[in-house]
């Protein structure tokens, strides 16, 4: 029986203080979003950047800044279809039967593996979006200041090793 009464008066108590904090809380400000008031404004897409590069083969490659970093593409890409399923345009550039007569990078060996390393006669599907990983370069300014510098900008070869 004590155990019923104590209970009874713990649900009371909880009750109370839910009633009297209700309008306690409809009666403070509601938070304000971090954006600023109108969050129902439609934000402001930020002017288009012009990639950097232009005809493929006209460009020096661009220096790495870390080991086993993707490449960056330092030709233009904004003429170049898409990369769907059935095609890559890149390979067609890049591939391992092509890249000598067009005297461009051939895509890395890794691109050859499937996820469990077994190593395959083409391309893995996994591979198939070079966008993913590798990117046109685009004249803009940094997001945010910083003074990063990778180990390949620091001396290094891209095995980690220091230079002579």
């Amino acid at each position: 029986m004590k155990t019923t009464l104590k209970t009874r008066f713990a649900i009371l108590a909880a009750a109370a203080c839910w009633a009297l904090s209700g309008p306690l809380a409809l009666a403070q400000d509601s938070p304000k979003p971090m954006r600023g008031a109108d969050v129902s404004a439609a934000d402001q897409a930020p002017e288009a950047k012009k990639y950097l590069g232009g005809k493929p083969g006209g460009q020096e490659k661009v220096a790495r800044t870390y080991r086993d970093q993707p490449p960056v593409i330092p030709h233009a890409v904004e003429n170049f279809d898409e990369i769907t399923l059935e095609e890559n345009q890149c390979l067609t550039c890049h591939s391992a039967d092509t890249y000598k007569k067009k005297k461009a990078p051939k895509i890395g060996d890794s691109h050859f593996r499937d996820r469990d390393g077994k190593v395959l006669p083409t391309t893995s599907s996994l591979r198939h979006n070079c966008t993913q990983c590798h990117v046109p370069q685009v004249d803009a300014p940094p997001l945010v200041e910083n003074d990063f510098k990778g180990d390949l900008a620091e001396g290094k070869t891209a095995k980690g090793k220091k230079k002579n």
